[in-house]
């Protein structure tokens, strides 16, 4: 049984280990209240971009388009948006796992695009390429940030060194409630059954051309996407690490507690010894 100076200080280091814990804790909470506001207020927009161009490519019909067929390569690049610190439950190793555990993404033909260093040094163990690195961006997202970004990769797909794109990001559904996604950027696909049923209607007239069109469009397309998923990433990793400092400052204080009992327990049992010490003493003497 350990003693009672090794008792209180291990209840020590767990009481200091439980004031981190807890200040971690309110000050992930005041960053979610920030970050939730943010992704909350930007969602609106980013949910009708993607709807308004998943309707005009609907009604397009069959556009030959460069962003709507793949790319003459097999290599593929996948944006993992991760943190930069961790202590965040799983929610750096989600990202990780869905990227790995995809079979269109093997280490062999997928090049990462890092935004968090977590993700970066967890794919990179996994065997990834990784092709740039923008972990600063995570700490103050900008949509110029998502706009740089959208270019190189456009850029690559342009010069057919990779032939689609992805995006891994942590889709922030409430406070509680964080959910990995994987997005396919490019090509952009468009269902069959859904072409079908568009072309019974009118078709989308584009003034200029469709190709000058599509040009414009898609960038800015992506863009917003991709910003949308950095501001929900953003809101995510803080609700999970305010979850995980809740969840271990109430194991400090339990293992607290079991301590104190464990010390009352040693000390009940040393003043026992010492009294039983006492009258043997003067049993003795008599």
């Amino acid at each position: 049984m350990a003693s009672m100076r090794d008792i209180k200080r291990r209840k020590a280091s767990i009481q200091s280990t439980g004031q981190i814990t807890k200040a971690m804790k309110l000050v992930s909470t005041v960053k979610l209240q920030k970050s939730r506001q943010k992704a909350e207020g930007s969602k609106p927009y980013f949910d009708l971009m993607y709807e308004t161009i998943s309707s005009m490519l609907k009604k397009s019909g069959t556009i030959d388009h460069k962003y709507l067929r793949a790319g003459a390569t097999d290599g593929k690049a996948v944006i993992a948006i991760t943190s930069n610190r961790g202590l965040a439950g799983g929610y750096n190793n989600n990202i990780v796992k869905l990227i790995a555990g995809n079979e269109a993404l093997t280490p062999e033909k997928t090049r990462v695009y890092a935004i968090g260093r977590k993700g970066r040094d967890g794919l990179a163990k996994k065997g990834y390429e990784i092709a740039e690195d923008y972990s600063e961006v995570i700490d103050e997202p900008a949509y110029q940030d998502a706009a740089d970004l959208t270019k190189e990769l456009l850029a690559a797909f342009g010069r057919g060194e990779i032939g689609e794109i992805y995006l891994a990001y942590t889709y922030f559904k409430n406070t509680v409630v964080h959910e990995p996604k994987l997005l396919k950027l490019l090509p952009v696909e468009v269902d069959e059954a859904d072409l079908k049923s568009a072309a019974s209607g009118a078709l989308m007239n584009y003034e200029p051309e469709e190709e000058e069109a599509l040009e414009i469009i898609i960038p800015k397309y992506i863009t917003s996407i991709l910003f949308g998923a950095l501001v929900e990433a953003v809101a995510s990793e803080n609700g999970a690490r305010m979850q995980a400092m809740d969840s271990a400052t109430s194991n400090a204080q339990e293992m607290i507690d079991k301590l104190t009992l464990q010390y009352n327990r040693a000390r009940q049992g040393s003043i026992t010894q010492e009294l039983t010490e006492i009258i043997a003493g003067a049993n003795a003497i008599e």
